[in-house]
């Protein structure tokens, strides 16, 4: 449910706080009428926007097109563009997400969006750790965009035509507007 903070303050009491939040959405009163005789599990986070289905099915197109022009599978091109300009995972307390395995272990093994950084010595092991990436379905519109970003460097490094389907229609339309215009002229 998307709300807004709207009051907070100090219970008459003092052994507690009082939090309100505006939503626009619908409430079922029954549920939360029961939800007020027990203890409840309390979760707020800033909202994001996830990201679009424009922008992914854009990334996608992207990243087929680098698949077929550097011959990799395209499973490898995504993995490649999202541990490269992707967003680390974080976890709900905002710190950043990281593994600490042993060094036999390999962490892609178990997750495709970890990349090995560092390694350590733990308790006398030595542990390799890995930074962890969020998969792209669980981006914001904001981390989606820096993804597209870098798979269009890539692909304008490779010579591959990066225009999506409304770009090319716009400049369609303005080469036609263009054209007319000067037929005109010469005629």
């Amino acid at each position: 449910m998307i709300g807004r903070l709207k009051e907070m303050y100090r219970s008459r009491d003092g052994k507690g706080w009082i939090v309100t939040f505006f939503t626009e959405h619908k409430i079922n009163g029954d549920r939360f009428d029961k939800l007020a005789q027990v203890d409840c599990e309390i979760s707020i986070r800033e909202y994001k926007e996830v990201r679009s289905p424009n922008q992914n099915a854009y990334f996608h197109s992207l990243m087929n097109k680098i698949a077929a022009e550097t011959g990799e599978s395209e499973e490898e091109v995504k993995v490649r563009l999202v541990t490269s300009y992707g967003a680390l995972k974080r976890m709900d307390n905002g710190k950043l997400m990281m593994w600490i395995l042993p060094r036999e272990a390999d962490a892609t093994e178990i997750y495709k969006y970890a990349v090995l950084f560092d390694q350590r010595i733990v308790n006398g092991t030595v542990c390799n750790m890995w930074k962890v990436y969020k998969d792209t379905h669980k981006m914001d519109t904001k981390e989606m965009a820096r993804l597209i970003d870098g798979a269009i460097a890539e692909a304008k490094d490779l010579g591959i035509d990066t225009d999506t389907p409304e770009e090319k229609a716009r400049l369609k339309k303005q080469q036609a507007q263009y054209d007319a215009a000067h037929k005109k002229k010469g005629d």
